[in-house]
């Protein structure tokens, strides 16, 4: 029986090494990357900065599809507004016309005459048979100048709208780009306390297999599981950390195997106060705003059903040429007059539209308020979560900064595990300070910030 169970361990221990043949030639090799963090990069490496990220970033952003969708949205709002304004100065236009007819176009009448004993034909023209005809027209709107106006303030409100969403996709990609980053500085942390681990289990296992003897005692088996799991880790980190390389390189737009050194940015908290916070948040966020100028809009469509109550009235004038078009009119001629139209009877249509309108105006302000209490309590939150994170991200330092002081005293049997703590806790250290980062990024989403 113990025969058959050391025959089944050896056989064991044959995969095993077959399996840390492939895995530890990928782990081992880059072992002695995570005892120092403060390295220099190594030749074709790019050390990067947080401020260089994001100022590369907004700066190319601006051929982002999402940002030139609002840039164009914004231009459109802006050209509808003129429009509606250029609707209130006077119209000019002009006509021409020239036509040839094949017939007389009027009546031939037969006249009698007595002293000579013969009837002659007279024309009685209607339309000139060759005729050409200009007419020049200025129109001035009198009352439709006051619903001009409130298509022209609707204009003004959605222009608003489309200007305050416009810097939304641009600090997204920053925030993107920022929280990439960290993660990227925390992955290549994760990779190197792995090699560490990985290199450990592998010297403990060596020392295992030349200490056995003939007969392969059971427990060996168990360092090189720990070794295949730890060279799992380091395949698992250095899968990690390539993924987001190639992320921030297309953030970037630089090639995706550019391979990275970002440099830890310095620690830095803003001080806001909540009040402050929601009054801002209340003042700039995009929603509020958007619910503002809905509310807006609402109203001046109100009124502007209510003005369909007054007679439309225009001032016309103009010039025209008589070119034998009508040959019992003179050669040219000026005219201004007054036109008005007036729907007496519509069945009830306008006092229904206003009142579907008056409707939309109350709905609008409730969502107004909607709004802003949604707004508030999510700054609230945001504040709330920005302090802790502020908290987390102190005590992590603190606690990075003990863990150097306690290693001061150098002793070499302890080093690597020294050296897998130190960076464990900077890793841990850089993701308060993305937590505080996201927590802060979030807030001034809220108040509106870029």
């Amino acid at each position: 029986m113990m025969y058959h169970e050391q025959r089944a361990t050896v056989a064991r221990r044959g995969w095993l090494h077959c399996v840390l043949a492939v895995a530890g030639s990928l782990a081992i090799g880059g072992a002695a990357a995570g005892q120092d963090l403060a390295h220099e990069p190594s030749a074709g490496v790019r050390r990067i900065t947080l401020e260089e990220v994001l100022q590369r970033v907004t700066t190319s952003a601006q051929a982002n599809p999402q940002v030139r969708l609002a840039q164009l949205q914004i231009e459109v709002a802006k050209q509808n507004r003129l429009g509606a304004r250029s609707s209130l100065f006077p119209q000019i236009g002009a006509a021409f016309e020239n036509f040839h007819f094949n017939k007389f176009m009027g009546e031939l009448l037969q006249v009698q005459r007595p002293l000579v004993g013969t009837t002659a034909d007279v024309g009685l023209p209607l339309l000139g048979q060759n005729q050409t005809f200009l007419a020049l027209t200025v129109t001035q709107p009198i009352t439709p100048i006051l619903q001009l106006r409130h298509l022209y303030d609707i204009s003004i409100a959605d222009e608003r709208i489309a200007e305050a969403k416009a810097g939304q996709p641009v600090s997204e990609r920053a925030n993107d780009a920022e929280k990439t980053f960290y993660e990227l500085m925390i992955a290549q942390r994760h990779l190197g306390v792995a090699r560490i681990e990985a290199k450990n289990a592998e010297k403990m296992r060596v020392r295992v297999a030349s200490n056995s003897a003939t007969v392969i005692p059971v427990s060996s088996v168990s360092h090189d599981e720990a070794s295949i799991v730890a060279s799992y880790a380091v395949v698992t980190a250095t899968a990690r950390v390539r993924e987001l390389t190639a992320s921030l390189n297309d953030l970037l737009g630089w090639p995706t195997d550019t391979e990275l050194d970002p440099m830890p940015p310095n620690p830095r908290f803003e001080v806001i106060s909540q009040s402050q916070a929601t009054a801002k948040a209340l003042a700039a966020n995009p929603e509020v705003i958007e619910a503002e100028q809905t509310v807006v809009k609402a109203r001046e469509a109100v009124t502007l059903q209510k003005l369909s109550y007054i007679p439309v009235v225009a001032v016309m004038g103009g010039w025209a040429h008589n070119g034998d078009a009508l040959p019992l009119l003179p050669d040219d001629f000026a005219y201004v007059g007054i036109v008005a139209t007036y729907n007496i009877f519509d069945f009830g249509k306008r006092e229904h539209t206003i009142k579907a309108a008056s409707a939309q105006a109350q709905m609008a302000e409730a969502a107004l308020e909607l709004t802003k209490a949604k707004v508030a309590a999510s700054v609230k939150a945001a504040y709330l979560d920005l302090q802790h994170s502020q908290l987390r991200s102190e005590f992590a330092r603190r606690l990075d900064s003990t863990i150097q002081v306690e290693n001061a005293g150098f002793r070499e049997d302890t080093a690597e595990s020294d050296t897998a703590k130190r960076i464990r806790i900077e890793a841990e250290s850089l993701q308060a300070d993305l937590e505080y980062r996201q927590a802060l990024a979030r807030l001034k989403s809220l108040m509106g910030g870029r």
